[in-house]
């Protein structure tokens, strides 16, 4: 070296053909991965749905059980028939099991995830449908108090589905048919 200058090594880049192989190699990856993330993307949305329907049941039954009133759960469409487009939690002061303005609205939630699908079987299933809670905490009908109202939710995404099942007390339970005994309710759409 003369002069005292020093000569730094040349850094080289990738090349072309090098950075080709590394995408390549990534989107492989990726298309093998993707079938996998898409199911536990779905399995996900379908555990958060049932879980915010099921916290809406405990509020409503948590509600009529503080007011020492009926309070009801219903679907937010205008038939009272799609659980997918959301529901409200309120004090039906009117007895027309729809939420207006008389009456107290105590939760509302939006429309779920595209592809969660929710079936309601319970007795008297006709829209509109509901659930309602008593003052002492069971579920009951809207035309009388003490008849007991039982039945089940079946939400489903893909080829996953959960079921949140009432009992004649009012008492609630989450269940997996893949997972769980007596977890029946209806079969997932065609």
């Amino acid at each position: 070296m003369s002069g005292g200058r020093k000569r730094h090594p040349r850094t080289r880049g990738a090349s072309l053909v090098e950075l080709a192989v590394v995408v390549a190699i990534a989107s492989v990856m990726m298309a093998v991965a993707a079938p996998d993330l898409h199911a536990l993307v779905t399995a996900q949305q379908l555990r958060t749905t049932s879980g915010e329907l099921l916290g809406a049941i405990a509020q409503t039954r948590a509600q009529a059980v503080a007011r020492n009133a009926r309070v009801k759960l219903a679907p937010r469409d205008a038939l009272g028939a799609d659980w997918t487009r959301g529901w409200v939690v309120f004090v039906d002061h009117d007895g027309d099991r729809h939420p207006g303005p008389g009456d107290e609205i105590l939760q509302v939630h939006g429309p779920v995830p595209d592809g969660v699908r929710i079936d309601f079987s319970f007795t008297q299933s006709a829209p509109p449908q509901y659930i309602a809670y008593n003052g002492a905490g069971r579920s009951c009908s809207d035309a009388g108090g003490n008849a007991s109202r039982l039945g089940t939710l079946s939400l489903f995404h893909g080829e996953h589905i959960r079921r949140i099942k009432i009992n004649m007390l009012g008492r609630v339970r989450v269940c997996n048919p893949a997972r769980d005994d007596a977890c029946e309710g209806a079969e997932a759409p065609g």
